[in-house]
């Protein structure tokens, strides 16, 4: 789906298989966000396709965190486009994943602080809670925010699997919460356009998942 001039969501919808939504940000530098799973990418490369991209049009490839739902296709999958992914996060994932992936180390190391692929400028924030160093990426420019799996329409990252706190995902919900968001661009599940419905998205959490935490 077009969420806007230059942004493209490719959302997983088969519910047969855990696979994560997938970005393409547009332009002269193209920038694609969580490529999925390794052995689903032929779907997307597909609807990449549609629009008249192929992975050797892709300059980047950036990840939110290192789980195989969302890393696992960012080796052979996507090359040549350069890997921006957490210094941190790559060796958690390796050392999780390891072999099982073949991700090569990444090009660029997504750190705190203000990332620039081409003309396209974000800023990145370490939000740990779900993965020990997962991150989301704000692009000022457009009020978005890729998420991850820090939080989704209603919900949260689970926080049980390796490297997961309850107490630093709510720290990293607060955080992202004071962001001027108007496009919440989630890992899994449907975005939430428009400033308001992502302001109630963020209360509906507080209200209900953080006594969870």
């Amino acid at each position: 789906m077009k969420v806007f001039d230059g942004l493209y969501a490719f959302l997983w919808q088969d519910y047969r298989e855990n696979n994560c939504n997938t970005y393409l940000i547009d332009g002269d530098t193209k920038v694609l966000v969580d490529p999925g799973h390794r052995h689903l990418f032929p779907k997307i490369r597909a609807e990449l396709e549609e629009i008249g991209i192929t992975p050797p049009l892709l300059n980047i490839v950036a990840i939110t965190h290192g789980h195989r739902d969302h890393v696992g296709a960012a080796g052979e999958c996507c090359q040549p486009a350069l890997l921006a992914m957490n210094s941190e996060e790559y060796r958690f994932s390796q050392k999780r994943f390891g072999a099982e992936l073949n991700i090569p180390a990444p090009d660029s190391s997504l750190e705190e602080g203000l990332f620039t692929a081409g003309e396209h400028q974000f800023q990145v924030l370490i939000t740990p809670g779900h993965s020990p160093a997962s991150v989301c990426l704000y692009w000022p420019l457009r009020k978005a925010l890729f998420a991850g799996d820090v939080v989704f329409q209603d919900s949260i990252g689970r926080v049980d699997l390796p490297g997961g706190s309850g107490k630093l995902l709510k720290e990293s919900i607060l955080r992202i919460e004071l962001l001027d968001v108007e496009y919440l661009l989630p890992g899994h599940g449907a975005p939430i356009v428009g400033k308001e419905k992502v302001r109630a998205n963020f209360q509906q959490i507080k209200d209900y998942w953080f006594d969870y935490l």
